[in-house]
């Protein structure tokens, strides 16, 4: 068993390269993604979340010429997301700027692009996710890759996943 975790180490860090070993905490490294089609800005096949502007579109209701952006509590709309991530720090505009989201350096991205948001302070969940280690991804070893962002399993209001209860080991049969 041994030898098995350590051969799964010695081939993350050679597919990967050193970045798979980087000692910087939270640091977004720039790294290709592994079997994608391209770099951090475009590794590849996304598949878009549910909450995309594809599947919710923002400017149905809004008006972003005339949007008040001001942080204040949501008493008419969009009251049942309740921000609990970074909830004493980060408002809406934040991370979102119309029907496009927004980076801490105010460049605006695509929602396809959103692990470039989440990776700004989530480096090593970032790094993980390009090489395959955090995340879901589906494709051939070798060949084509299909990509899901973050939101596609956590809410990026709410991101962490909730306690679940460890289901019992095996029993071990009596007659062995």
């Amino acid at each position: 068993m041994k030898h098995l975790v350590f051969c799964i180490c010695l081939m993350t860090v050679w597919l990967c390269g050193e970045s798979a070993i980087s000692t910087t905490p939270g640091a977004a490294s720039n790294v290709p993604i592994q079997g994608g089609q391209g770099t951090d800005d475009s590794p590849g096949n996304i598949l878009p979340s549910g909450t995309s502007p594809r599947n919710l579109p923002c400017a149905k209701c809004h008006d972003y010429t005339q949007e008040d952006r001001s942080k204040r509590e949501l008493v008419k709309y969009h009251t049942d997301i309740q921000l609990q991530h970074g909830d004493k720090q980060r408002w809406c505009f934040d991370c979102h700027d119309g029907e496009k989201l927004r980076l801490q350096n105010r460049q605006v991205i695509d929602f396809s692009q959103s692990y470039l948001l989440c990776g700004q302070c989530h480096g090593t969940i970032l790094r993980d996710w390009k090489a395959g280690i955090h995340g879901k991804r589906s494709g051939s070893w070798a060949g084509d890759k299909l990509y899901r962002v973050c939101a596609s399993c956590h809410d990026p209001h709410q991101p962490k996943f909730k306690a679940i209860e460890p289901k019992q080991p095996p029993v071990k049969p009596s007659d062995l």
